[in-house]
């Protein structure tokens, strides 16, 4: 324990911490500010008659008319607060808990950085990332320091680790490895100007597949070695700005690019960046007196962070079709589903049948997400809710096929249930969710029309 203490608690330079406090809150008030610009905050928060929140999160809902303009404005203003180390701590907490209640309040528009972004404002809550070049350090008379513990880095580091590594074994799997999936997101981007028809060409399709898979598996332990470090820096640099160019996906690029700044020795970081502040080589060892606590934290932490993306093992069921076990677990980019959807109501005292016409209630994205159970489980409770206030009981039945990956379509859900007799089950498999069909592997049948 003294030698793991010794470690952890070693002072080396804080640089690279410093410099990514300034690069993380400039880009999550990017991320905030663009919402509104781009028009995602309308479509996703304010437009939709209908949220579907995360399971048991009934209360977290969009706030009414135009306000969620107001609350990523707020946000993004805690961003540009984090970044100049403007009561930082108050700041971060705050920012981490807005940001965690927007991420738990909708789920149509998921997205494996939201995820991230709640484990980095964690982060960077219980780190001194605003003890230098701040304004508390300037104006509140916080001292200065030139140093951190040094499971900063490994903190972080492990994180990655973690997070790329699932998501390259996540995409070992047929569809991945025969270029159905490449293949399939590669064709909605063939308008695209100059490179849309070079990304359906085979060999392209190879590499976007097998580079993807092996750069996830190999970019950390490439960092860590000083001799691979500028190939891989100069690797990760194409890669995250392939994706961002290709897929749109926010600021998630350049915060990986940001986290490189923790596997490059403090003094080049500090020279390269020109970080005027004394560079800190005394190495010394601190312990504080709360480190038993910090190390159960760490503990908790990253059994956890170990147990979400391998929990689908211990679900019955294939995770690609049931989706349980899927969110959270770095699963990222692995599939494209549709869906052909019917949900039939019973008026149980009159046994008048109806059916419901999901456009007349949920957006199109909302409407696209009807291809994963809980989405399909939360509308029909939508549908018996709508009912109940015009005090009409009722039983909802949804006859769902969804295709996966180009593959015809299969039934999803029992049509003889009544999704409104069954509860949604977290840890284990939902019986009302039909298994993968025997033939699902021999069934690809990706056209030039649809895929």
């Amino acid at each position: 324990m003294k030698k793991l203490e010794k470690i952890l608690f070693r002072r080396v330079d804080n640089s690279a911490l410093i410099l990514f406090r300034v690069f993380f809150g400039l880009l999550i008030a990017l991320e905030c500010w663009g919402a509104i610009l781009t028009g995602w905050v309308r479509r996703i928060l304010i437009e939709p008659e209908k949220t579907f929140h995360f399971i048991g999160f009934d209360f977290l809902q969009p706030l009414p008319g135009n306000m969620m303009y107001f609350y990523y404005i707020i946000m993004g203003l805690l961003g540009i607060f984090i970044m100049i180390g403007f009561y930082y701590k108050w700041s971060t907490a705050v920012f981490t808990l807005m940001w965690t209640a927007t991420y738990l309040m909708q789920k149509s528009a998921y997205n494996n950085h939201y995820y991230l972004l709640i484990l980095i404002g964690i982060f960077m809550l219980i780190v001194p990332a605003h003890r230098y070049w701040s304004y508390d350090t300037r104006k509140r008379h916080l001292s200065e320091s030139y140093s951190m513990p040094q499971w900063v880095n490994i903190f972080i580091i492990a994180q990655l680790f973690i997070v790329y590594v699932f998501a390259s074994v996540a995409k070992m799997y047929p569809d991945w490895l025969d270029l159905t999936v490449a293949d399939t997101l590669m064709y909605y981007k063939r308008d695209y100007p100059i490179i849309g028809e070079l990304l359906q060409e085979e060999a392209v399709l190879y590499v976007i597949a097998y580079f993807g898979l092996i750069f996830d598996l190999l970019v950390v332990p490439l960092l860590l070695w000083k001799r691979t470090r500028m190939p891989a820096f100069f690797l990760s640099l194409f890669f995250h700005l392939f994706n961002s160019i290709i897929f749109g996906i926010g600021i998630f690029p350049y915060l990986s690019l940001a986290f490189i700044l923790f596997f490059f020795p403090p003094d080049i970081v500090r020279r390269k960046f020109k970080l005027k502040k004394p560079f800190y080589d005394k190495n010394e060892v601190v312990t504080p007196n709360y480190s038993p606590v910090l190390m159960g934290f760490f503990g908790v932490w990253f059994v956890l962070q170990l147990a979400l993306p391998l929990r689908h093992h211990f679900i019955k069921g294939n995770v690609l079709w049931t989706e349980e076990g899927h969110r959270m677990s770095w699963r990222m980019m692995l599939r494209v589903k549709r869906s052909i959807h019917q949900f039939k109501v019973v008026n149980l005292k009159t046994r008048k049948t109806e059916y419901i016409d999901s456009r007349d209630h949920l957006t199109p994205k909302q409407r696209r997400s009807l291809s994963k159970p809980d989405f399909i489980w939360q509308y029909a409770r939508m549908i018996e809710e709508d009912y109940a206030g015009r005090g009409i009981p009722v039983a909802v039945y949804a006859d769902v096929k969804v295709s996966v990956n180009g593959r015809p379509y299969y039934q999803l859900i029992d049509p003889t249930q009544d999704l409104t007799k069954v509860e949604w089950n977290y840890c284990f498999h939902n019986e009302w969710i039909k298994p993968l069909p025997d033939d699902f592997h021999d069934s690809l049948s990706v056209s030039s029309e649809g895929r």
